[in-house]
């Protein structure tokens, strides 16, 4: 079984987020970035697939070599090899379509992505990767079986879980519940000095056209100045509720 993971270089979340060129762009200086926590659940699934039934794991990721050291970290993980598709991961429909065409080239069985990244927080690449290379799909996945061709699925909707069986070729979109943080793998010594030997192939990308692009980014509004009163001063929270923050 061939599997792909698909990892998104996204800011840590401990880090200063600032935009520059009047809010029009991401300002990277200074932040560190990580593998999104939803692709790193998907990886560490996809590891215990490799190690359970032998399948083969590649990671990929849409970017500039700024994106290689998190694919040489997925790669320390146990990936066994990494692919990057040199080209700007401008929107949803930019980056699925650069995918697709890599997964119907090379022909995965299996590809993992996060539900949604937790930059832009889109969640609409897994589903249009699955439209595109007409694979069946699972989204919000939180646990995956796979016997031969035999699929079975569990994945979260409003007020439960689902279970589902399906097949190959498959597109998940996994979460947190595919595996538990506590199961997230570190890479150690020897996985890093192994990765260092593992083949990270570059690709152009196919040129993608994309439907949207950033016109401004705004940051939250900071929060308003805190009115303490006493819980013996019924009356006063009643006429600020009503008055100031008008609630009521």
């Amino acid at each position: 079984m061939k599997i792909l993971v698909c990892i998104s270089h996204v800011p840590d979340t401990t880090s200063k987020i600032n935009f520059i060129d009047n809010d029009t762009k991401f300002d990277t200086n200074g932040v560190q970035f990580v593998i999104n926590p939803n692709d790193e659940f998907g990886l560490t699934r996809a590891m215990w697939l490799k190690e359970k039934q032998g399948a083969s794991i590649t990671v990929v990721s849409v970017g500039g070599s700024e994106t290689e050291p998190t694919l040489r970290k997925a790669l320390a993980i146990g990936a066994d090899e990494a692919i990057r598709i040199n080209t700007e991961a401008k929107d949803g429909i930019t980056v699925a379509k650069e995918l697709s065409h890599v997964i119907q080239d090379r022909g995965f069985d299996l590809v993992i992505a996060g539900r949604e990244s937790i930059d832009y927080n889109g969640g609409m690449v897994p589903g249009m990767v699955a439209a595109l290379t007409n694979a069946n799909f699972v989204n919000n996945c939180i646990s995956l079986e796979i016997d031969g061709s035999v699929v079975k699925a569990i994945r979260e909707i409003d007020g439960g879980k689902e279970t589902l069986e399906t097949s190959l070729p498959l597109v998940i979109g996994g979460q947190k519940g595919l595996v538990e943080e506590s199961d997230l793998r570190i890479p150690n010594m020897r996985g890093i000095m192994m990765a260092r030997k593992k083949p990270l192939t570059v690709l152009d990308g196919i040129g993608a056209n994309n439907d949207t692009c950033n016109s401004k980014f705004e940051k939250p509004a900071p929060k308003g100045n805190v009115t303490l009163v006493s819980s013996e001063n019924i009356d006063e929270l009643i006429n600020l509720l009503h008055n100031e923050a008008k609630v009521i």
